[in-house]
C-alpha cells in the first residue's frame, strides 16, 4: 500500500544521533547525550517512587489536570524565580513531559504549513525535526562563539515573512557548546520585540556551567510576553522521567494547555509526584553541586585528550559547560570519511550537518560527546580519534 503520509512527516529523515547509536555496536559512544550514569540520584528515586506509591497511590496513578501537579507548579514557580530569573504575573507555568513536548506544543499553536522558524545554524536535532514535523520553513542564522549573529537575524526578519519564533539554546549550545552573552541576548529580545515574533528559549543545560559566570536568560527582561522558557528535569534528575516545564505569557500558556490535551492529557503523576517530593526534600542544590563536579572531570578530560592527540586534526573551543564539544576538521580532512572510518574504527561521533537547517549543505565540524562514556572510553575514544585522522592524512 502506498501510505499517504502528511507532508510534515514524508519528509523527515531519521536522526542521524540514533541511527550512529542504534548501530554503534560495541563502539564508544561519543557521539550519544545521555547524561552519566553516576549523575543519576538512583537511591533518592527508589526510596521516593516507594513511598508515593505506598502513601498516595490513587494519587499516583490516576488522571491528573493537564497543566500539571499543583504543588510542583508552584516550587516549580519559585524555583524559575530564584534560581533562575524568570516569570512575573503575565505568565504561567506548564508542567511538560520532557522539554521536547515545549517545542512541540509551541509548533501546534502557532505554526501553519510554510511558516518560517528561526533557528541557531547549527541547532538542535530534535528541534529541527519538530518544526519540520509541523511544516515550518527553518531558516538558519550563523552562530557565532558568543551567540547567533544579530545583525543576520534582523536581516533575517526584516526580510522573511510569517517568521513565527526564534529559537535559541543561549547555554552551552547543543551541538556548539557556546555560551550567548548578555549583549546578544538583549539584542535578541530588542529584535524579537520590534518585529513582534516570539522567543523561544530552550535551556536544559544551563545547570551544568562548570566554569565562568552565569548569564541571565532572555526571559529575565520579559516585560512584554514574548519569551516563551523551557527547562527540564532530564539533565538534572534523569531523562526517563520525562519532567520538563514551561514558563510561558499567559494566554500562549492557555493554547499549550488546549494542544497539550490532544496530545497525551497530561504529564504523567508518579513521576510529577516523584519530582515533587524530591524538590521539596531541599537536594537540588547539593545535586547540582555533585553532578557539575561530575561534568567538570569529564569536560577537562576530554578536552585535554584532544589538545594532546588531535590538535594536529581539528579546532575546537572549551565549553563553560554542558555536555558537548564542537570541533572542526581541517581542511585536509573530508569530515563524513572521517566519521565513518572513526566508527569502523570503534569510536562513534555525529557528523555537523545533522545539525543544520539543510542537512545537504557542506560542514566540516563534529560533535563529541563527554558525559556518555566512562573517563576510559573518553581516553580511548580521543586516541581512536587521532589514529583515524592520521590514517586519513597518511
Amino acid at each position: 500500500m502506498n501510505y499517504p503520509f502528511s507532508s510534515g512527516v514524508a519528509s523527515l529523515k531519521p536522526s542521524a544521533i540514533r541511527e550512529i547509536l542504534k548501530n554503534s555496536g560495541d563502539s564508544i559512544p561519543l557521539s550519544a547525550g545521555n547524561p552519566a550514569p553516576d549523575a543519576f540520584p538512583v537511591s533518592d528515586i527508589a526510596r521516593i517512587s516507594g513511598e508515593v506509591l505506598s502513601e498516595e497511590p490513587i494519587l499516583a496513578l490516576q488522571y491528573g489536570i493537564t497543566e500539571g501537579y499543583t504543588p510542583l507548579i508552584e516550587e516549580i514557580t519559585k524555583i524559575a524565580h530564584n534560581r533562575y530569573g524568570v516569570g512575573n504575573d503575565n505568565d504561567s507555568v506548564i508542567v511538560v513531559s520532557g522539554a521536547q513536548q515545549v517545542m512541540s506544543l509551541l509548533s501546534q499553536i502557532f505554526i501553519n504549513n510554510g511558516d518560517v522558524v528561526i533557528c541557531e545554524e547549527p541547532a538542535f536535532i530534535g528541534a529541527l525535526n519538530c518544526f519540520r514535523s509541523f511544516g515550518a520553513r527553518l531558516v538558519g542564522v550563523p552562530l557565532e562563539s558568543d551567540g547567533m549573529n544579530t545583525d543576520i537575524l534582523e536581516e533575517k526578519l526584516r526580510t522573511e515573512k510569517n517568521v513565527k519564533f526564534i529559537y535559541t539554546i543561549p547555554n552551552f549550545q547543543n551541538p556548539a557548546g557556546s555560551t550567548m552573552s548578555f549583549e546578544k541576548r538583549k539584542k535578541i529580545y530588542e529584535l524579537a520585540k520590534k518585529y513582534e515574533v516570539v522567543v523561544l528559549e530552550d535551556n536544559p543545560y544551563g545547570d551544568l556551567r562548570v566554569s565562568g559566570e552565569s548569564v541571565p536568560a532572555i526571559k529575565s527582561f520579559d516585560e512584554d510576553g514574548i519569551v516563551v522558557y523551557s527547562g527540564s528535569f532530564s539533565k538534572i534528575i534523569a531523562p526517563g522521567i520525562r519532567v520538563g516545564f514551561t514558563v510561558a505569557p499567559k494566554e500562549i500558556a492557555a493554547k499549550m494547555t488546549v494542544a497539550k490535551q490532544t496530545q497525551d492529557v497530561h504529564t504523567p503523576m508518579l513521576t510529577q509526584l516523584i519530582v515533587y517530593r524530591w524538590l521539596k526534600e531541599g537536594n537540588l542544590e547539593p545535586h547540582i553541586e555533585k553532578i557539575r563536579a561530575i561534568y567538570r572531570r569529564k569536560l577537562n578530560l576530554m578536552c585535554d585528550n584532544m589538545e594532546k592527540y588531535l590538535s594536529p586534526y581539528l579546532t575546537f573551543l572549551r565549553p563553560e559547560g554542558g555536555l558537548f564539544v564542537w570541533a572542526k576538521m581541517n581542511d585536509d580532512i573530508d569530515m563524513l570519511s572521517f566519521v565513518r572510518n572513526a566508527s569502523q574504527a570503534g569510536v562513534s561521533v555525529v557528523p555537523g550537518n545533522a545539525f543544520l537547517t539543510d542537512i545537504s549543505s557542506p560542514c566540516s565540524y563534529i560533535r563529541l560527546n563527554f558525559s556518555t562514556p566512562t573517563d576510559e572510553g573518553i581516553v580511548e575514544g580521543i586516541r581512536l580519534l587521532a589514529q583515524t585522522a592520521e590514517k586519513m592524512k597518511g
